[in-house]
């Protein structure tokens, strides 16, 4: 058992199920990947990647604990988090109808401009706070890493801050292959929403579906 780690084919089979969980971080690649293309949609899948090492990071240091046990530090993460969904669900239903155009979102132009987008969108450096804020502020998150990882790791055999991190990066990489498999399936939808008034369905609805996902998030209790 290496840094005390057990059962680790179970740990992936596990993890890779969960991840196939649909939640915001999945609508949001799906959102940003058909109606602004894949180039879009990969920066959203990075900065999720890199925002669940905050909680693979926080549950390696034990901050995760410290989250679960103070009811104050858990409620300041969850508002937080919910008032981020409901800024990204008000984005988009206020966003105004954008052609489609194949350079939007993809050229050159819009990967140096980073700040917006060919199509005046968000740009790619937006894209990838998005994704990381998402992610990052979502206490439920920590929740389950210090939940999950627990159960894979003995204690006695190892370095369990180092299992941690070994069973989060695990964890993280079985996510950025689905993430990008996602993105790349909903960018392929981009083609059908050339037209501006199927992209501002596409935003309206995701936009109602965030405001949903951020109430959820403020009124849950754990």
């Amino acid at each position: 058992m290496m840094f005390g780690i057990h059962d680790l084919a179970l740990f992936v089979a596990a993890g890779v199920i969960l991840n196939l969980t649909p939640g915001p971080d999945t609508f949001l690649i799906v959102t940003r990947s058909s109606t602004l293309g894949a180039r879009a949609g990969f920066a959203v899948v990075a900065g999720i990647f890199c925002g669940c090492f905050v909680h693979i990071v926080a549950a390696a240091v034990g901050l995760s604990a410290i989250l679960v046990a103070s009811a104050t530090a858990f409620s300041v993460i969850k508002f937080a988090g919910a008032a981020y969904l409901i800024y990204i669900g008000v984005q988009l239903l206020i966003a105004p109808a954008r052609p489609l155009t194949s350079g939007n979102a993809n050229t050159p132009a819009a990967g140096a401009a980073g700040a917006a987008s060919a199509n005046g969108g968000p740009g790619l450096r937006r894209l990838f706070a998005e994704g990381f804020l998402c992610n990052a502020l979502n206490p439920k998150v920590a929740v389950f890493f210090l939940a999950f990882l627990p159960q894979f790791v003995d204690p006695g055999q190892g370095d369990a801050a180092t299992a941690f991190l070994v069973l989060g990066m695990i964890f993280n990489l079985t996510g950025i292959v689905w993430n990008s498999c996602t993105n790349f399936l909903a960018s392929r939808f981009r083609v059908l929403l050339r037209e501006p008034a199927a992209a501002l369905l596409v935003n309206r609805i995701a936009g109602v579906c965030f405001l949903g996902f951020g109430v959820k998030l403020a009124v849950t209790e754990r």
